[in-house]
């Protein structure tokens, strides 16, 4: 009996695509949940059909950028916690290299990423063919090889047999929790039509689980022993935490053992703000509170964590010099870092084991008190920030922190905010209060303007049944915005909250604070035209690509704005003129951060504000 069934290329892979399936609360689901496509003479004539053919298992969206269409695919695996994954596709050449700063967002915040592009002919016969770079030391080499940094997992296809060994690596770097990222996949184009007999069990269906690796006992054991010690214990809750779906345990153990609880950005939400053990978050982009509370520490349990310089104030947030770290982490090279005592496994299972083995102990009653209090002042700051007094802008303008307090008392239950780079990203990180877990999403790994309205069309995707707000600065709704129009085709509605602050303002404040003079940051300071200082429209530039739109006379009016917002029937903008000088808060934190700066100069301002800077290095914790 013939055990095989015979396909081109891209029939396989997208009959292979489809068997993959992924068990979530008890239901099976399909892995892929949606790609995102735009075809060109690399991708169409073989593998478009195919996706075609399979349009009812795994619908495909059309993007208008093949960045932006990978970073939506991202944000769909990231509002899934990495258990649906979001397949891009698109041609070769200036295609395939659009995918690049999506593989590294995707690789940065360790997110699950299928990338699929056509490449250049094996048989070189045609060589060069449009749009093909050609390398002329090593003919083997074209513009795809560019991912093999940016992704986990890379291959080319150059013989239909690779599938049996390629696919199911790739779907296992997909979802394993350690290797998880990008992964690569290159077509050329004579290949994808080649035919080959395939065994049929190659394609029976696949129910996959994440799996959760079991941490070792003699590593637990010495936590144990370390964290018996403590006198000032705390936790720093990361984005594993998240996608460990260890929320609740991560609760559970700090009421067990009292020990206070701080979060990095990618950990924000993954604790109630009213929870009285919840410190605020930490770092440069964070509060006073967690930072006060790190200082002090003597024990660290970090949790998920891959301790960016943004969450340790470039390692100067830790001054005990006592202090001892232990790092739980499903991946070795984050749980090793700065002599820490690690602990490799998954984030929800060394929790509870660990929690275990300490029995009834728990840390000074002194210590949680103070957690709270910190935590309270933070809060009445934050109150200050979003309820700023007359004075405090400049007239007809408001802030960040403004417009985050209100989304965050406007917003309702299962609503997600998400933003990326810029200035928003700190001041939602240090500003937000958390009323619900999860449903908050900020790329700070990768920090990648252009993010935010593709995100949100990704994220829309992953919750169909809820409010996805967006908040974007003017500079990166300038990078990408085409995906307004995506939403509106697609009909995955968003809240788009557009501040407009006239520039990179938060990239000015930086230049100012270290002694630079404000240059090609704000559009009043960069080479321009002279006459009137021209200025987008973006409610008009948003309702040309079918939204709706609306700019505010004032911020009094956004609570109304906003209420019609969610009414709408399709994405909405709301545009706001936010102060790019006085709406700083990520400037507020008591909290080091180290930038390059030149070791000689003759500006007397920048010498002085070198000489406070490098002050900061002293504290800096030492690492390997």
């Amino acid at each position: 009996m013939d055990n095989t069934i015979r396909l081109t290329v891209t029939e396989a892979l997208a009959k292979y695509l489809v068997s993959q399936k992924i068990q979530i609360d008890g239901k099976v689901e399909q892995l892929f949940g949606a790609a995102f496509a735009i075809f060109g003479h690399g991708n169409v004539t073989c593998f478009g059909q195919q996706l075609k053919n399979i349009a009812d298992q795994i619908p495909t969206w059309r993007g208008q950028n093949e960045q932006s269409m990978a970073i939506a695919a991202i944000a769909y695996a990231k509002a899934n916690q990495r258990r649906r994954i979001g397949i891009a596709t698109s041609s070769i050449g200036p295609g395939a290299t659009n995918m690049l700063t999506a593989a590294g967002v995707a690789h940065t915040n360790r997110l699950p990423l299928l990338l699929i592009s056509g490449d250049a002919y094996v048989s070189r016969l045609p060589d060069p063919v449009l749009q093909q770079p050609v390398n002329f030391d090593d003919p083997s080499i074209t513009a795809i090889d560019a991912f093999k940094p940016l992704t986990r997992y890379w291959d080319r296809i150059i013989s239909p047999a690779q599938l049996m060994h390629t696919l199911p690596q790739a779907i296992d770097n997909l979802l394993d929790p350690e290797m998880c990222g990008p992964v690569f996949i290159g077509l050329p184009q004579d290949i994808q039509g080649v035919a080959y007999d395939f065994p049929t069990v190659f394609f029976t269906e696949k129910i996959h689980r994440i799996r959760r690796p079991e941490p070792e006992a003699c590593a637990l054991k010495e936590a144990k022993t370390l964290l018996l010690q403590a006198k000032k214990p705390l936790i720093i809750s990361g984005g594993g935490v998240h996608y460990s779906l260890a929320t609740h345990e991560l609760a559970e153990m700090a009421a067990k053992h009292n020990i206070p609880v701080v979060e990095t950005i990618a950990g924000r939400a993954s604790l109630l703000q009213d929870n009285p053990l919840n410190a605020g978050p930490i770092g440069v982009t964070g509060s006073d509170s967690a930072n006060h509370m790190a200082s002090e520490a003597d024990v660290v349990l970090a949790v998920g964590t891959r301790l960016q310089d943004f969450t340790t104030g470039s390692w100067t947030v830790f001054q005990n010099p006592e202090m001892k770290l232990i790092s739980i982490n499903v991946g070795k090279f984050d749980a090793i870092k700065h002599q820490s005592y690690p602990i490799l496994g998954d984030a929800r299972t060394c929790m509870t084991k660990l929690s275990a083995l300490l029995g009834d102990w728990r840390a000074p009653v002194p210590w949680s008190d103070k957690a709270k209090a910190e935590a309270d002042d933070w809060k009445a700051l934050v109150y200050r920030r979003t309820h700023p007094q007359v004075g405090d802008l400049l007239p007809g303008l408001s802030s960040y922190a403004e417009v985050i307090g209100k989304l965050n008392h406007l917003m309702e239950p299962g609503d997600t905010v998400l933003t990326a780079a810029g200035g928003l990203p700190a001041e939602l990180a240090m500003n937000w209060q958390s009323y619900q877990i999860g449903k908050f999403d900020i790329d700070f790994g990768y920090s990648c303007m252009g993010y935010e309205i593709a995100g949100g069309w990704g994220a829309k995707m992953a919750n169909p049944d809820n409010e996805v707000i967006v908040l974007v600065g003017d500079g990166s709704y300038l990078m990408h915005n085409s995906d307004i129009y995506s939403s509106v085709l697609t009909g995955h509605k968003m809240i788009l909250v557009v501040c407009d602050n006239g520039g990179f303002a938060v990239i000015n404040k930086l230049q100012q604070n270290t002694g630079n003079e404000s240059f090609n940051n704000l559009f009043v300071d960069c080479k321009r035209s002279k006459g009137k200082l021209a200025r987008v429209d973006f409610a008009k530039h948003a309702e040309s690509q079918g939204a709706i739109s609306e700019k505010l006379p004032s911020i009094e009016e956004f609570d109304a704005a906003f209420t019609r917002a969610k009414a709408a029937d399709r994405t909405y903008v709301i545009v706001v003129d936010i102060d790019p000088v006085s709406a700083a808060a990520w400037s507020q934190c008591d909290c080091w951060w180290e930038v390059g700066l030149p070791e000689i100069t003759h500006n007397q301002n920048t010498a002085k504000k070198v000489s406070d800077w490098e002050a900061g290095r002293s504290i800096q914790r030492r690492g390997v």
